[in-house]
């Protein structure tokens, strides 16, 4: 029993550190979490999908970084019931959100960018 317990508090302690890290603001460490997400490749073309419920196209920006890998970065609020009333649980991620993931080697555009289903979807193309 002391075993599982122990390999539960490894689990919250990995899924923690997975989820909030810490990004430069301004110059400033900052602490954000990551959503999480998918991606797919379908010939030249892949696809990500990341999970950022409630957050509108001007909140999310996506940039590709010196090392070449995609960044989607932001600020997920909290819903406006929550800041007038108690909240009782609290398990979706808010606040400030980013995410870097590597991209395959070559060169990419961007030729779809929009929101669906609580995702943000990026179409890249290789266009190297």
């Amino acid at each position: 029993m002391w075993a599982q317990a122990l390999e539960m508090l490894e689990e919250a302690d990995r899924l923690q550190r997975r989820f909030f890290t810490r990004a430069e603001a301004r110059g400033r460490p900052v602490a954000v979490w990551e959503p999480p997400v998918d991606i797919f490749s379908d010939g030249e073309d892949v696809w990500l999908f990341f999970a950022v419920p409630g957050v509108s196209a001007d909140q999310a920006e996506v940039s590709v970084d010196e090392t070449g890998a995609i960044v989607v970065r932001g600020e997920r609020g909290l819903p406006r019931p929550a800041l007038s009333g108690s909240i009782r649980r609290l398990e979706i991620p808010h606040g400030r959100f980013e995410r870097r993931v590597p991209l395959p080697p070559g060169r990419f555009e961007l030729f779809a960018r929009q929101f669906d289903r609580g995702c943000l979807v990026i179409g890249l193309r290789r266009i190297a």
